[in-house]
């Protein structure tokens, strides 16, 4: 064993404890947020027991704008084809498809008298493309203009039998206004194994379910991909002709709702609605970057401070842990005995680092396997985070649904 003063173990020991002890106390913190908000919310299949308990009942209008979704909307139209709700009706938008999406879609639908088609040629220059869209299908739809409730969903979900009617039921019978729902996303391509749960936990980070269902201090969100409303209250709102040249038109909606004083949810839809966001990186890091653009109400200041969160809590600190435990094994097995409290600290910061990490992929669906994975997806996310902030100040456009957007400077 090699000879040094005892001070100097005490002083090594201490540096490498401090690791373990931060990443305990900011793990553990993560996982009791995450368990207070997950538990104070419950999730959609509350609505399926309600439903199974009483039908519920009012006309249903599914309104979902697509812009060249021919490789996503015959599972679309098939999932909505296999839903039990009785008052049901669909209205596709098509918007500028020049890929044959509306071939497709009329293979699907193959005549069910529930689905209408509404064709858009074309978007006003003071109108982003999905919002003009959706507009389009609710003034033009005779389905949609008598409808109770009204359902915006994307073109890249599938619904599972029951959904609609368990998202009604828990509407009524949590007397809401606007109900919307985290989708079960898909975990297939690298980037959704690696990157997509750390995107959607920087997101959530800031806008926790328990805030946004009126928690002390209520933060209006919802999620477009499913966004259920009572027809007087998107009325109300003014619908979408109120939020015409919004980027994210579901925080702006949301954010309206709020105003006026109106009741949201949103809810984990638990298996009942799936949705595939994005079909390769590119677009992963396209859409991502327009949603914390967005979120962040396009300061480049906020997205540059969550960049630098994220990775200090998910890469940095994680990094300092796991480096203390090696260094530690190196210096144990270069003959310097090491506090045997050292290793149980630094076992129970792995611990908790894992099992927060497990606890988050399971709400996100994702395998189990790729929580510690999240050191990478933490990362390359707080690049995305930083990218978004680096085209806010040079005033680099965003590309999306086939236009262009400029964001103009950074607001004061």
């Amino acid at each position: 064993m090699l000879a040094i003063p005892h001070w100097l173990v005490i002083l090594l020991a201490g540096a490498l404890a401090a690791g373990p002890l931060l990443a305990i106390v900011a793990w553990a913190l993560v996982l009791v947020g995450v368990e207070r908000s997950v538990r104070s919310v419950p999730t959609l299949r509350l609505g399926l027991e309600l439903a199974r308990r009483r039908s519920p009942n009012g006309r249903v209008c599914v309104v979902v704008p697509a812009f060249n979704e021919a490789h996503a909307i015959a599972g679309l139209v098939a999932s909505l084809r296999s839903e039990t709700y009785r008052q049901l009706h669909v209205v596709l938008a098509l918007d500028r498809c020049t890929d044959g999406t509306g071939d497709v879609a009329r293979a699907a639908i193959a005549g069910d008298s529930r689905f209408e088609i509404v064709e858009v040629d074309s978007c006003p220059d003071d109108w982003a493309g999905k919002v003009h869209a959706v507009h389009a299908a609710v003034t033009r739809a005779r389905t949609a203009r008598e409808a109770d409730y009204l359902l915006f969903a994307d073109a890249d979900t599938l619904f599972s039998p029951g959904c609609i009617a368990s998202a009604v039921a828990l509407m009524q019978h949590r007397k809401l206004d606007l109900l919307s729902l985290l989708s079960t996303l898909r975990h297939e391509r690298w980037f959704e194994l690696v990157v997509q749960t750390a995107a959607v936990f920087e997101l959530m980070t800031h806008y926790p379910l328990m805030q946004v269902n009126g928690g002390k201090e209520r933060r209006a969100f919802a999620n477009g991909q499913f966004m259920l409303f009572r027809r007087d209250a998107y009325e109300r709102v003014g619908g979408h002709a109120a939020v015409k040249k919004a980027l994210l038109e579901d925080l702006a909606l949301a954010r309206l709702i709020e105003a006026r004083g109106l009741s949201a949810g949103l809810f984990l839809s638990a298996g009942l609605f799936h949705c595939r966001m994005y079909a390769d990186w590119r677009q992963f890091r396209r859409g991502w970057k327009r949603i914390f653009t967005e979120c962040a109400d396009r300061h480049a200041r906020r997205l540059e401070v969550s960049a630098r969160r994220i990775r200090w809590l998910g890469t940095l600190l994680p990094a300092w842990m796991l480096g203390a435990g090696l260094l530690g094994a190196a210096l144990e097995a270069g003959g310097i005995a090491l506090p045997g409290a050292l290793w149980l600290l630094w076992g129970a910061a792995l611990v908790v680092w894992i099992g927060a990490l497990v606890r988050i992929a399971t709400l996100a669906n994702a395998p189990a396997w790729t929580a510690p994975l999240h050191i990478v997806g933490a990362w390359l996310t707080a690049n995305l985070l930083g990218e978004a902030a680096t085209d806010i100040q040079s005033g680099k456009p965003t590309h999306w649904g086939g236009r262009q957007y400029h964001l103009g400077v950074e607001k004061p």
